[in-house]
């Protein structure tokens, strides 16, 4: 069955001091995740177990984010997650601010009536 994507939500992550860009990227994703309550699945009848959920991240530094620690914000279903070069550094008063963007997309494999 062909994969189709039910919703796509976007997020934003800091870590104003400690310059942890998994810090940030986790905040990213949990900002997209948790202002929203996604009811697709249940108008549906399709298993939580069975939801597929991918990641991405865009931090300054993709090669340091700890994905394992990014992909336990999403509660349910099967995740992947992946960072990618993006979000912001800000330099402010000898102090380093990371910012962090995510999306989160939440597909499950289902045939589409046309």
């Amino acid at each position: 069955m062909p994969k189709t994507q039910f919703a796509v939500q976007m997020g934003m992550g800091t870590d104003l001091k400690g310059q942890d860009y998994t810090k940030a990227a986790a905040r990213a994703v949990h900002d997209a995740l948790h202002r929203n309550f996604l009811t697709a699945g249940a108008a549906f009848d399709l298993p939580l177990d069975e939801m597929i959920v991918d990641i991405r991240v865009g931090v300054g530094r993709p090669e340091t984010v700890d994905l394992e620690i990014v992909k336990a914000e999403a509660p349910v279903g099967r995740v992947s997650a992946e960072a990618v070069k993006g979000g912001l550094d800000v330099e402010m008063m000898g102090q380093t601010t990371l910012i962090a963007n995510a999306i989160v997309t939440v597909s499950w494999d289902v045939d589409v009536a046309q």
